[in-house]
């Protein structure tokens, strides 16, 4: 927000420096990113006429001017200026002004006499323009101090504000605090209804809901559309950042300003009436004032004229209804739109206004109406013209209303750490526009509708401490007892997971949680995907379905940037539409590539393989004592024969799957730009690190019996198929079985394969025999054969 601190002073009454102001506005919340001084030093600069202006005899780009300052005789000038012409008012630096680092003094230009200097804006330090001089007004007085005339010095502040201060896009909303910081009221706004001068109206329907609860509108017939904004008007708005253009839009633009109520005009013979509010519908199209063609859909909100949309509500305007030259009546509006049915619909059409900068964080809907009689009182003073009554549609059910908090004086003391008197803390409110009531506790506070982020004890709380300053607040240390928690028995703690993971070399990674569709879209995991109604970018409109996109994505800029041997991981959250609100997964995920051990001399460099990032999690399951197993996977984003999905087994034995393991399918790895092989896991972290509670039991004092065996199966048996047999087969005398060699050669069949295997069983309450071992080897062989073919090894 950029503003003059001359028109914050009309509003603000302070006796505070303009140092002073700046750090005190700084202090309260509301940062001053730029003080520009502007007209410092202007002694000596008066306001001149140009009398005539001729051809220099010896420079084609000189002129010499006669200029009336007000004095009893002209002053010859040499101006080398485009703009120089007979008729034009322009400042004059008189003889012993300091211009900058110049001092003007009487010179002789190519044998020419010249006694002051004609200046640009730029010369004289009150604007960037410096392509000629400064036109000033045909009515300017001539010989009066340009300072005085301009309303100088000034200086222009821009304030750098946090989202939720909507309210300070405009200079009477930043009075507020600087009259609460400052110890001053704010001075009171002549807003006072226009009398009607003639029966001109325009109905107004609304059909938007909540979405568009109020607006208002006035009808201004015989308006002089050609009158020229006021030099002190246009001055603010330049000083405010804004380019002035022509009287209405002048008007509008400098009511928003100081309001901070967006508006808009309308050729009145444009219009065939009523104005509306609707949702736009799919396919509709208006070319906007800037000459754009918008196509809306319903997610708009339009502007209507007998239902034709003219204009996008809190947007834009549209170009057939703009006032012209031609113009003499004219209709002005202003609305209040939620700020839900404005936010991100700008971006859409790449477009950024102020108009939707405000209604986005939220305007005062009691304002309109206000804005109204404001703009009203301007145009007829300035272009005439005989205002019309004003009409208001209002939806009162959609409106916000202000909800009185209660502030508790205990409360406020607990938080801050310090006694505020009672007579400061009624004084701080009143003055941000506040309605304070004391109750027996403290305080009844009821926020003006302006203030959109005032709804909780809290609020007001950090209200009196940004006033009242941080720096008197006394620094103190906590006191009291501190609960303690202990961490839970039935998990492992995330803590642990990142040190582990970086005791095993790798790097933790912090990706955004939205990614690019594209990218989901070619790890063919774009499903469920939650897409962003307001995105950061286009590269940043679709929730995370995963974490290794982004992941993966990460180690290929790290190897693009010459790092070989890559290994990072992330524990985050993922995102997956759902019939209600999106549901979350917390997950952990890890990539790597490159050599498996980083470079050294005792170590023969050997590239990164299944098995060792297999062990990477294998030794991140052991944190919870988990138990893993892996199956064969057919993800598309995997390479087909190195990768598995990862089940956890409970205690009886049942698997679920909770994640994957492995490389990346080599399509996907040459996509990203990465020639070396990349490997990776991912796994519901909450499923992870769940851990059983220990339970005590004895050891069986009976002695074990190992029986070994070796069958042949097909090649394609894998081995965790054979094991989960064996489990269900040996029964609760089995204590561990254990793979301790695969074969497949001469002596065994092209195809197949031989596994042998330890079983180790044990009984709690007697010793076994011969007969009670070779009855669990025949169910196992039996359940061996009839499952999978397999055969004891010969």
């Amino acid at each position: 927000m950029k503003f003059s601190e001359n028109w914050l002073r009309q509003h603000v009454k302070t006796t505070a420096t303009r140092e002073e102001l700046a750090a005190t506005l700084t202090a309260i919340g509301l940062e001053v990113e730029a003080l520009t001084p502007l007209g410092e030093a202007l002694d000596g600069v008066v306001v001149a006429r140009i009398l005539s202006a001729e051809k220099h005899p010896q420079a084609d780009k000189l002129q010499v001017c006669q200029v009336d300052a007000g004095l009893a005789a002209p002053l010859q000038i040499v101006c080398g200026a485009p703009n120089a012409r007979a008729g034009l008012v322009a400042p004059l630096a008189t003889i012993g002004t300091r211009i900058g680092d110049i001092t003007i003094k009487a010179a002789r230009l190519r044998g020419v006499e010249s006694n002051g200097m004609l200046c640009s804006a730029k010369e004289l330090g009150i604007d960037a323009d410096a392509s000629g001089l400064l036109e000033l007004p045909d009515d300017a007085p001539v010989g009066t101090p340009l300072a005085d005339y301009l309303g100088l010095p000034d200086a222009s502040f821009e304030l750098k504000l946090t989202p939720n201060r909507a309210d300070c896009f405009s200079v009477r909303g930043i009075a507020f605090d600087a009259a609460a910081a400052t110890g001053c009221n704010v001075e009171p706004l002549d807003a006072a209804p226009m009398p009607v001068a003639c029966d001109a109206a325009m109905a107004v329907e609304l059909h938007a809901d909540a979405a568009a609860p109020r607006f208002v509108c006035r009808v201004i017939e015989g308006v002089e559309v050609a009158a020229k904004t006021p030099l002190w008007m246009a001055e603010r708005l330049r000083r405010s950042g804004v380019r002035p253009i022509s009287l209405l839009v002048d008007v509008t633009q400098y009511v928003m300003l100081e309001l901070g109520q967006p508006m808009h005009v309308y050729d009145r013979d444009l219009l065939k009436g009523p104005l509306g509010v609707r949702a736009a519908r799919a396919g509709e199209t208006l070319i906007l004032l800037n000459g754009q063609c918008a196509t809306l859909d319903p997610q708009f909100l339009a502007i209507t004229d007998a239902d034709r949309v003219i204009g996008l509500a809190g947007i834009m305007g549209g170009d057939d209804t703009k006032v012209g030259a031609a113009t003499r009546n004219v209709v002005l509006e202003a609305a209040h739109f939620a700020p839900a049915a404005i936010i991100g619909r700008s971006r859409r059409l790449g477009l950024h206004t102020d108009a939707g900068h405000r209604f986005e964080r939220g305007v005062d809907p009691e304002l309109p109406r206000i804005a109204i009689e404001y703009a009203t009182r301007l145009v007829h003073a300035i272009a005439g013209g005989a205002p019309g009554p004003v009409i208001e549609a209002a939806l009162p059910q959609h409106l916000p209303q202000p909800c009185a908090i209660a502030l508790r004086r205990t409360r406020l003391a607990r938080v801050l750490g310090t006694q505020v008197d009672d007579a400061e803390v009624a004084r701080i409110l009143k003055a941000l526009g506040l309605a304070v009531e004391a109750v027996e506790d403290g305080w009844r506070v009821t926020p003006p509708a302006r203030r959109f982020d005032l709804a909780i004890e809290e609020d007001l709380i950090e209200e009196i401490a940004r006033i009242h300053g941080y720096d008197a607040i006394p620094t103190t240390l906590p006191g009291g007892a501190a609960r303690l928690v202990a961490a839970s028995e039935t998990r492992s703690s995330e803590h642990d997971a990142r040190q582990q993971l970086v005791a095993r070399d790798y790097l933790e990674a912090i990706n955004y949680a939205f990614v690019d569709a594209a990218l989901l879209a070619q790890w063919q995991l774009a499903d469920g995907g939650v897409a962003l109604a307001n995105p950061l970018s286009a590269e940043l409109g679709v929730m995370r379905t995963r974490l290794l996109p982004g992941l993966a994505a990460a180690l290929a800029r790290n190897v693009a940037r010459q790092q070989s041997r890559v290994r990072l991981f992330e524990l985050g959250r993922t995102f997956a539409a759902t019939t209600d609100a999106p549901l979350e997964t917390r997950r952990i995920a890890a990539v790597a590539c490159g050599d498996a051990n980083a470079e050294q001399w005792g170590v023969a460099a050997r590239a990164l393989d299944f098995h060792d990032i297999r062990g990477d999690l294998d030794s991140l399951a052991g944190l919870a004592g988990a138990r893993l197993d892996y199956r064969a996977s057919a993800h598309a984003f995997a390479h087909p024969g190195r990768s598995a999905d990862v089940y956890r087994l409970n205690e009886a034995g049942d698997a679920t799957c909770i994640g994957w393991i492995g490389q990346l399918h080599p399509r996907l790895q040459q996509a990203m730009g990465v020639d070396a092989e990349m490997y990776g896991f991912e796994l519901e972290l909450d499923a992870l690190l769940a851990r059983p509670l220990p339970r005590a039991s004895a050891q069986s004092r009976f002695p074990s019996v190992r029986r070994d065996l070796a069958v042949v199966v097909p090649e394609a048996v894998s081995w965790a198929a054979l094991r989960a047999s064996v489990a269900v087969a040996a029964g609760s005398l089995l204590r561990e079985l254990h793979l301790f060699d695969r074969y497949a050669g001469k002596g065994v069949e092209s195809g197949f394969k031989s596994l042998a295997m330890g079983l180790i069983l044990q009984d709690d309450s007697r010793t076994l025999i011969d007969r009670d071992v070779d009855a669990v080897v025949a169910e196992v062989m039996a359940a061996l054969g009839s499952e999978h073919g397999a055969v004891i090894r010969r």
